[in-house]
């Protein structure tokens, strides 16, 4: 099969871009796979993807930031997505472009947003998976109200916990929409796993509010003070960086708190830990969880809907803390830094119970999604488009956002309804 990723800005630094080279570099040992990047902004990604994987930019901000279409603000992609600034009339017409001309059999969509243009723009020949790598909760009314109408031109939507897809079935209600719950996959490490014995605490992650690394910091104060041996290394960057950095000046901590700056990968950072942590106030699923257990780090994380408490065996493979509670997450840190044998112990179930999150269950279960999905379609049976003089329309309520038309031999956009 040619399979098609559609992502936000494949050369920045996140959780979904992380995914999706994961996802399409497993697939590529089978299907020819490329990424379609809507933005880009460097020469090179920051994450190393493998060669059989093709990246194509549509839109170049080093040369076309001050293009006169993208001033204009988008029509197509939703107004109220989280990422609605970044995107333009010039990225609209981009994405129309590149969707009406795919060659692909299925084309995967990364985000909200994205999976709006997927839905009702892809050629009626093309299978279309819509991806959610946050939340349904995580989402505005006014979101939600545009993706209940639009996600019906969808084959599949997947979420990334068995929670979140529960919730699109009970509250979104997408009559011929395949949804289930795909969990982000993490490679086989190559490196040994973490032995136990460093004395550093490892998280990593954009530094962001949501993320909560000012807990973190508070909380291992007082590790410091019982340990002064032990150190926490805080992987990544983002608004939040001077904060810390006064935090940590605060509270005397510049012998024991490092901001490490972003690190990719971050196999190599983990096996130099033993314990992992993760404090979000919100988290869709964990991928720096799953990342830190592969490498042999119980992980000490807070219990945050959705995703840690889907990976995290409390007392076996890690522990779970209550949302905000700066004293229960040092008094747990403190617990296992003071205990070498617990310490060892939950290394080894994490090692075990993340195999889970392997490629080789993930990317077999996303096969078989994709393929049903592509034989579907060749089938006849989720055809949503068809062919009214010269405009192509989606049959259904897809429709009434978005059509593209054939005019004076280029693609133009014409609005149907309201987001």
């Amino acid at each position: 099969m040619k399979i098609s990723f559609l992502l936000h800005n494949a050369y920045a630094i996140g959780g979904t871009i992380t995914t999706t080279f994961n996802l399409a570099q497993a697939l590529a040992e089978r299907h020819e796979v490329e990424i379609v990047s809507v933005l880009r902004h460097r020469e090179l990604p920051n994450f190393v993807l493998d060669p059989r994987v093709s990246l194509r930019p549509l839109v170049d901000l080093r040369q076309e930031r001050d293009h006169p279409l993208h001033q204009r603000p988008a029509r197509v992609f939703p107004r109220s997505e989280y990422r609605y600034g970044q995107y333009s009339e010039l990225t609209d017409r981009r994405i129309a472009e590149a969707l009406a001309t795919i060659e692909a059999d299925a084309v995967i969509g990364t985000r909200p947003g994205l999976n709006v243009h997927l839905a009702g723009q892809a050629p009626p020949h093309v299978a279309r998976v819509g991806q959610e790598h946050l939340t349904l909760d995580n989402h505005s009314p006014r979101l939600r109200t545009a993706l209940r109408r639009a996600y019906r031109g969808l084959d599949v939507l997947t979420t990334v916990t068995e929670a979140d897809a529960a919730a699109y079935r009970r509250r979104m209600r997408l009559p011929g929409v395949r949804v289930e719950a795909l969990p982000n996959s993490v490679p086989d490490p190559v490196l040994p796993a973490a032995d136990g014995s460093a004395k550093v605490v490892v998280a990593a992650g954009r530094l962001v509010p949501v993320k909560r690394y000012d807990l973190l910091v508070e909380a291992f104060a007082a590790v410091a003070a019982e340990h002064p041996d032990w150190q926490l290394r805080i992987y990544g960057k983002g608004e939040e960086q001077d904060r810390l950095r006064r935090l940590i000046t605060d509270l005397s901590l510049w012998n024991n708190v490092f901001l490490m700056g972003a690190a990719a990968p971050m196999e190599a950072e983990w096996v130099k830990g033993s314990i992992g942590a993760a404090t979000s106030d919100f988290e869709p699923f964990g991928m720096t969880i799953v990342e830190a257990m592969r490498c042999g780090l119980p992980v000490v994380s807070t219990d945050c809907p959705h995703g840690p408490a889907e990976i995290i065996a409390d007392r076996v493979d890690g522990r779970l803390v209550p949302v905000g509670d700066r004293d229960a997450l040092a008094a747990t840190l403190l617990e296992l830094v003071g205990d070498d044998e617990l310490r060892r112990r939950m290394s080894r179930a994490a090692q075990e119970n993340a195999r889970r999150f392997a490629p080789g269950p993930v990317v077999e279960q996303a096969e078989r999604l994709i393929t049903e999905a592509v034989s579907a379609r060749r089938a006849g049976r989720r055809v949503v488009r068809q062919r009214q003089g010269g405009t192509l329309t989606a049959r259904g309520s897809a429709a009434r956002d978005t059509a593209l038309i054939a005019a004076s031999g280029a693609l133009r956009l014409v609005r149907k309804g309201r987001p």
